[in-house]
């Protein structure tokens, strides 16, 4: 493995923990080599790219899942998005909106309910850090 390699795996690793405030953890390097190469090109790389802060890539994400129908994807962008302080409950939610018409209303229809579960699981840690 090259130098480049190992670094942009360590670059990855580092960013994947940023991008999702920690419920995403990088599995140990050479144990599936797809999650090698998804780690280094798209963490190491993509995510790593100054022209776009996380939040707006989140976006980014967040609509091509909403496209692609992935509730379980969805789930975990979301979470991080809250988590990180990127997104609002309300944000969220009004980004169903946003994407119904683009999406499709019975696609985004789907994501109402796993949103207002993260929502909710949210909303109640913080509840619990508060007291």
């Amino acid at each position: 493995m090259s130098d480049e390699t190992t670094d942009r795996w360590e670059r990855g690793a580092a960013k994947i923990n940023e991008v999702y405030a920690g419920n995403v953890f990088p599995i140990p390097r050479g144990t599936m080599p797809f999650y090698d190469v998804m780690l280094e090109t798209i963490f190491g790389t993509i995510w790593d790219r100054p022209e776009l802060p996380i939040r707006d890539r989140r976006l980014l994400v967040l609509g091509a899942i909403a496209a692609f129908g992935s509730t379980e994807t969805w789930k975990v962008q979301a979470r991080s998005a809250l988590d990180r302080g990127e997104l609002t409950p309300d944000q969220l939610r009004e980004c169903l909106i946003q994407l119904a018409p683009y999406a499709g209303y019975p696609n985004i229809a789907d994501f109402t309910i796993p949103t207002e579960e993260i929502i909710a699981t949210f909303e109640a840690a913080q509840e619990d850090e508060d007291t």
